[in-house]
Order: structure tokens, then sequence, then C-alpha cells
């Protein structure tokens, strides 16, 4: 069969899209969802010899009675099942081992993942070049914001009124 490496990185790929899209998952099971996912992320699935209909029918002959999820073991089993059904021209264990190198050390896929549009309105009122007057007050130079420091009146408790051209002088002056 497959070497150990080889078994690690498989196993590191069951784990990866078990816990794909599931803030709970642990990486220990596998929902059919993810199972099928993992077959077209991975080209398992071809569309002629093997389909979503055969992922769907061998994810349920695998898993146990009344469970809706598949253990590692459960997944082993699965890609042996679908294994020559992919591989036709091959015998049982060079189609198990084609099988886990196309699953071994793959990812879950991102595919049309939506992106924030600034369009219009949206850009103008985002770009801090165009305030003014107090409004241009709460943004330094390169844009970023100040926080609370440019929305409010920070009340100056130096004693000296504000504008005094010589503020902190009176220390130097008194020690001569």
């Amino acid at each position: 069969m497959a070497g150990s490496t080889e078994m690690a990185s498989l196993e590191e790929s069951f784990r990866k899209f078990a816990i794909y899209g599931d803030t709970k998952a642990t990486g220990q099971e596998m929902n059919g969802k993810n199972w099928a996912k993992l077959c077209k992320d991975c080209k398992v699935t071809d569309g002629k010899s093997v389909t979503s209909t055969d992922v769907d029918i061998v994810f349920s002959k695998v898993k146990g009675k009344t469970a809706r999820v598949i253990n590692y073991e459960e997944f082993k089993k699965a890609l042996e099942e679908l294994a020559p059904k992919r591989f036709k021209d091959k015998s049982k264990e060079e189609a198990y081992e084609a099988i886990c190198q196309l699953v071994a050390g793959k990812e879950p896929i991102n595919v049309g993942v939506t992106k924030a549009k600034t369009v219009g309105a949206v850009e103008r009122l985002t770009d801090t070049s165009k305030y003014t007057g107090s409004h241009k007050e709460r943004f330094d130079e390169s844009g970023k914001g100040k926080g609370k420091s440019g929305r409010e009146n920070i009340v100056d408790t130096s004693g000296y009124v504000s504008a005094y051209k010589n503020a902190g002088t009176y220390d130097a002056k008194v020690k001569k």
C-alpha cells in the first residue's frame, strides 16, 4: 500500500476538509458535504466514471447505519470503494494508490468568495482626502483615523492658556 509519509499527508487532507466550513468541527469526523467537496476539489469526481451520485452512495455505504459522519478509517474505506471506479485500467491496489495521491496534501479550495466592492458614494465617503472643516481633523496625514482624540476636544490641563507661545518655559526662568 502507500508509504507512511503519503498516509500522513492523506490524514492531513482528511482533517483539513473535515473542519472546512464548520467552526465546531474537531477534524476527527467528516460530514457528507465535506466528503463531496473533497472528491470535487481533489478531482476524484470526473463526471464520467465517478459522479457526485457515486460519491454520495459510497459515503452512505461506509458510514454507520444512523451516523451522519465518517471517521478516518471509514474515509479510507470510501476511497477504496471509489478507486476501482475512478481508475478502471489499474488493479485494486494501484487504483487505491492513485486515488490516495490525488487526495494527499490537498486543501479545500475557496472559489467564488465574494469580495467587497467600493463604488460610487461609498468610494467618495471613504476617501479621507475629500473631508473638509472639522471632519478632516479626525484623520492624520496618512488618512488613518485618530480615534477618540479626533472626535473630542481634549482638555489641556497644563495650566496655560491655549495657544500661549511660551508654554512650558516658566520653570526655566524661575531656576535661573
